[in-house]
Formats: C-alpha cells, sequence, structure tokens
C-alpha cells in the first residue's frame, strides 16, 4: 500500500517541471527513467521521482532491477515509495542520498 503523503503528478505537470513536452515524459516512462501508475484513471508519476528538473538518478537502473526480478510496474512503485526497515527510510529517499548499490542488492534479494 502507498503511503498517504505520496505527492502524484500528472505527465503534462512533470513535462512543465522538466521544461519539455509530454511526449518526452512519455518516452523517460518507457525508457524506465520515471515511473508511474494510473490513480482514478490518469497516469501520474511521484513527485519524489523528480530532481528539481530532471529524473531523479540512479532511479532508471533500480527500476530495471525491479522489473526484472518479477515485480509489477505498479509493485515497483509501492516498494521505491514505502518505508524499508533494512534501509532505514523509503528505496528512493536511498537513491536520493547516493545508496543506489545498496538499494539495488536488496531488491535483487527480493526478487530471488
Amino acid at each position: 500500500m502507498l503511503p498517504e503523503e505520496t505527492s502524484w503528478l500528472t505527465v503534462p505537470d512533470v513535462a512543465e517541471r522538466l521544461d519539455t513536452i509530454p511526449g518526452k515524459v512519455r518516452r523517460l516512462v518507457e525508457d524506465r527513467a520515471l515511473l508511474g501508475q494510473k490513480i482514478e484513471g490518469v497516469f501520474c508519476i511521484p513527485e519524489a521521482f523528480l530532481n528539481g528538473e530532471e529524473p531523479l538518478k540512479d532511479l532508471a537502473g533500480t527500476v530495471i532491477v525491479l522489473l526484472d526480478g518479477g515485480f509489477s510496474e505498479e509493485e515497483a512503485v509501492e516498494w521505491l515509495l514505502s518505508h524499508h526497515e533494512g534501509l532505514g527510510v523509503t528505496p528512493v529517499e536511498a537513491i536520493r542520498w547516493g545508496r543506489k548499490t545498496e538499494v539495488r542488492r536488496v531488491a535483487q534479494v527480493l526478487a530471488l
């Protein structure tokens, strides 16, 4: 279950934030640089997956590890945004703090 405090942005919102067009945002999603899910019929991306005016660095590699390990996109989003006891924070926060290797190691173990 996703944390209630998650802030979601629509594709046009993300495009504005990244100073680009919605088509480019959709391409970032296709390339796994960003990940999102439908909320009440509208595709949205967690604001936590952005770092200012660009996608969060190192998110894409972690998303690929999760999806290759059998996670659905929705499960990957939930895992990235939920507190993880072993990390002490959410995986996306750990990535933001430069702990991508640790996050990916945990993701690989979960995928086994």
